[in-house]
């Protein structure tokens, strides 16, 4: 098996960066043939998944967070899609902030024991959620979600995922809303509203909750909303998320879909990952592609 795999330096604050010499020893004590590339900006970890799948290279690994692993998938589906290809796999070195996915499929954040799974060569397929044409992994959200991510990124003396915790304090002050439509099944609902998450996966940001019976291989999307709520409401609310109580307040409705359409007023970026992926808008389409991505997983 040859293998690409992609490294964020900047992930974790830098730290992913130093740990380049680590994973080239412990590559070099396993029988497979790799490269490993490095990324010098955001978005070039999906330019460079493309080119790998283009050259033919059917393993690509990311090295980083939940970001990295999803400029990664994008890159890959990207080239799938263009060239009506699947047969690829991801694999995943855990070396970010929250590392989400890894988490929950059991990838251990040690580099010699992540690099041991990508060895066995065991696979699990999951399913990825796309929104305005572009895929993720864990979770997505527009409202109050893509405020919080947008102070995350502000910030630069704060390490871990306490940074995240923060940021939700500073945006709750702020206390933002959105007037709004949503379509789902066949059920409706219209007014002003505080946050949308949309889960694949059940946890976000390395501590939040925010769609806990989310399972990535079921072939639907789990979403909560919540209509426009006070700042107290909030404060009481932000520690649940933490264990995913707050899907059992009254005032969060929670929904499984395969299919989620969105207008809303004034408009607001969508967060995917983590990351921030779009200028703002006022119509997002949320949907669910089953089984969609081959990913290296421990044998439990």
């Amino acid at each position: 098996m040859s293998i690409t795999i992609i490294v964020n330096p900047y992930a974790n604050r830098w730290k992913c960066g130093q740990q380049i010499d680590t994973i080239d020893k412990w590559m070099k004590t396993s029988s497979l043939e790799y490269r490993i590339l490095t990324t010098n900006q955001k978005g070039h970890a999906k330019q460079l998944a493309f080119d790998a799948a283009k050259s033919g290279k059917r393993t690509i690994i990311a090295a980083g967070g939940d970001g990295t692993l999803n400029e990664v998938v994008n890159g890959l589906l990207k080239h799938n899609l263009e060239h009506q290809f699947t047969d690829c796999t991801i694999g995943i070195i855990p070396l970010g902030t929250a590392n989400d996915l890894a988490t929950q499929l059991h990838i251990p954040s040690n580099i010699k024991d992540a690099i041991g799974i990508i060895s066995s060569g065991f696979t699990r397929n999951i399913d990825l959620g796309k929104v305005n044409g572009h895929y993720f992994i864990n979770n997505s959200a527009i409202g109050l979600e893509t405020e919080v991510t947008l102070a995350n990124e502000r910030m630069t003396k704060v390490q871990g995922p306490l940074r995240y915790l923060l940021a939700a304090i500073l945006t709750i002050l702020k206390r933002p809303s959105w007037q709004t439509n949503l379509v789902w099944n066949n059920s409706e609902y219209s007014g002003s509203l505080t946050l949308v998450s949309v889960g694949n996966s059940n946890r976000t940001g390395g501590m939040f909750y925010m769609t806990p019976n989310a399972i990535v291989d079921d072939g639907k999307l789990d979403f909560i909303y919540a209509p426009e709520l006070t700042r107290r409401e909030m404060f009481r609310l932000l520690p649940q998320t933490l264990n995913g109580s707050h899907i059992s307040n009254s005032a969060i409705h929670e929904h499984r879909t395969s299919h989620l359409q969105i207008n809303c007023d004034p408009p607001t970026t969508i967060q995917a990952d983590g990351e921030i992926f779009s200028a703002a808008t006022t119509n997002i389409t949320y949907s669910i592609i089953r089984q969609a991505l081959q990913i290296l997983v421990p044998k439990l």
